[in-house]
């Protein structure tokens, strides 16, 4: 092995992609039998043709699907930073106006107080 350290939160979200396609193919393979059921006049080998090629396009739509949301979270993601630093930006302008009419105000006061 080398000496490089292993980088533990990696490991972690590559294990759960491998869970994940598994638990995904498992699931296309139910939903295959399910839909292959209904079709008594297969063969066998059709049905397990019809079976590989509809567990396969499960797993594919499932795959676009998790690519699609990951780019909307992204999307989303910016739109949310780009209102936090607006919201940000705003606030530091209210919070300096506030000190600045206080510093005048104060100066006001204390011009009054000597006269």
């Amino acid at each position: 092995m080398d000496e490089r350290p292993v980088d533990a939160g990696a490991l972690i979200h590559e294990l759960e992609g491998h869970l994940l396609i598994e638990a995904t193919r498992g699931e296309g393979r139910a939903e295959a039998g399910r839909f292959t059921r209904q079709f008594g006049w297969l063969t066998d080998s059709q049905r397990a043709e019809v079976e590989e090629r509809f567990a396969e396009e499960y797993v594919s739509l499932a795959r676009l699907s998790w690519r699609r949301t990951v780019q909307r979270g992204a999307e989303l993601r910016g739109e949310y930073e780009e209102a936090y630093r607006v919201l940000r930006r705003r606030l530091l302008s209210v919070w300096l106006f506030g000190v600045a009419l206080i510093g005048g105000a104060a100066v006001v006061v204390v011009s009054l107080a000597r006269r």
